[in-house]
């Protein structure tokens, strides 16, 4: 029998002729073991050879291009992992930096609390922390320029890195709540400093008033000092009323002079505000007529607990400790920039102003109406003698009322004046006109100067000016 022997086809893999070479072997023992068989047609073989050949060229290209994106694959998996791996580390540098520099602040914040008061323990701990950090710094900063940019570690835990942004929330707290101490510790210090202060001012006003008294008799409220609700009775009263006359008797002082400066014809404003009645033959009596003006201004609405005022509303609902309260702390309130603090007085101060002085009267006194703008405007008091004299005075008849309204709500509280004409009574009257002479002729009630009180079942009396009963009407 003739054996063939088939070389290996010409650009075939080393795979692909190996599996060739094994499968003609098989065939030619085949061939061999078989004795009937004849020899294969030589172009039936070249056929199948060529197919073969074909079959193996494709298999063998698909195999190399299986093995190329295997690798490729693999080294791309390799790069992401190292790309991952060194952002991980460069994650982990950052926040243990971070770390660093917060435990640093940290520190130096305990350092500065130490300093005062001083306390030589914390300072040195303090310091020796100080130092251990900025070495930890340090060694940071060399790891980093040695290693570029910080060669990976092969056992480096990504959960470092969320370990060293606790660390530093931590640090942070720790300076937030040492911080917190140091600013508790200087708000106590503030708070024993303005007790202190608040001491030094009473005790200052209290002398204030002792030589205010001493120079201006009758008009200091040093009488009421260290007041309770307990011991309030209508001797008090009194007291704070004629301190208040005394206040509206100044302000008539200077609403005169103003007058007189500005060229007014006083007689003829007086008999405007009181016609028919006055004789006008001494000076004191059209100052009766002006303190009988300005008393009906401030003293109207008197008996409402809200004064009449819209920003006072409020005040309808208060009991008697409330009003008393009200008048402990606004009796030492003298400047007039502390009393703007207190929206209600400011609003009865500035609706008593509008009240009580015309348009062209305060034109007439500064030449513009300034007074009226600034109060309007709500952004303060105007600066001038006359409009701290008001305040002087709006000032007192709010206390008044307050201290009014201090007692219980069953001791009958009111006010009251008497008509032109009534007969004079001095059970409640008190004449502002002392004239012996004219005491016989004067028995009639001209017009009320002040309105009278009754506090506690006590009548205090109503000043009034006398005229001759033929001139009232």
């Amino acid at each position: 029998m003739e054996s063939y022997r088939l070389e290996p086809p010409s650009k075939l893999g080393t795979l692909a002729w190996s599996f060739n070479k094994i499968f003609h072997l098989h065939r030619h023992v085949a061939s061999s073991a078989a004795s009937a068989c004849s020899i294969p047609d030589e172009d039936a073989y070249s056929i199948h050879k060529s197919k073969l050949s074909q079959n193996f060229s494709d298999s063998s290209t698909i195999l190399l291009e299986d093995l190329n994106g295997f690798y490729k694959d693999k080294h791309q998996k390799q790069q992401e992992s190292s790309f991952v791996k060194e952002k991980e580390a460069m994650e982990f540098f950052v926040a243990n930096l971070f770390a660093r520099i917060s435990a640093i602040k940290a520190s130096y914040v305990q350092l500065q609390l130490a300093q005062s008061p001083y306390d030589p323990d914390m300072i040195q701990s303090s310091d020796l922390a100080i130092v251990t950090e900025l070495k930890q710094v340090s060694e940071l900063k060399r790891t980093y320029f040695k290693n570029q940019l910080v060669i990976p570690h092969p056992d480096c835990d990504p959960n470092r890195a969320f370990a060293a942004q606790i660390e530093e929330q931590r640090n942070l707290i720790t300076t937030y709540r040492i911080t917190i101490d140091k600013l508790t510790t200087d708000l106590k210090i503030k708070d024993s400093e303005s007790l202190t202060l608040q001491d030094e001012l009473l005790e200052a006003e209290k002398k204030n008033r002792v030589l205010d008294s001493k120079l201006h008799p009758g008009r200091s409220f040093s009488a009421l000092d260290d007041l309770h609700p307990s011991g309030l009775n209508s001797t008090h009263f009194l007291t704070f009323l004629r301190c208040t006359f005394k206040s509206i008797q100044s302000f008539v002082k200077v609403m005169e002079k103003e007058m007189e400066s500005s060229g007014w014809d006083l007689n003829a404003a007086a008999t405007a505000i009181q016609p028919e009645v006055l004789q006008w033959k001494k000076p004191e009596h059209r100052t009766s007529a002006f303190e009988s003006f300005v008393c009906g201004k401030m003293f109207s609405n008197f008996h409402h607990k809200s004064f009449n005022v819209d920003a006072s509303e409020g005040r309808l609902m208060w009991s008697f400790p409330e009003f008393f309260q009200e008048f402990t702390q606004l009796r030492c309130v003298e400047q007039i920039q502390k009393l703007s603090q207190h929206s209600a007085i400011l609003s009865f101060i500035r609706a008593k102003y509008l009240e009580l002085v015309h348009q062209k009267m305060e034109e007439s006194f500064f030449g513009s109406l300034n007074h009226r703008a600034v109060l309007s405007s709500g952004q303060g008091f105007p600066n001038s003698t006359f409009f701290k004299q008001f305040v002087e005075m709006a000032r007192g008849v709010w206390l008044l009322h307050c201290l009014f309204f201090s007692f219980k709500q069953d001791s009958d509280q009111s006010i009251f004046q008497v008509r032109r004409g009534s007969r004079f009574s001095e059970v409640y009257m008190e004449s502002v006109v002392q004239d012996d002479k004219a005491s016989n002729k004067r028995s009639a009630v001209g017009f009320t100067v002040v309105p009278g009180f009754k506090v506690c079942s006590t009548l205090i009396q109503c000043k009034v000016f006398l005229s001759p009963a033929d001139q009232c009407p």
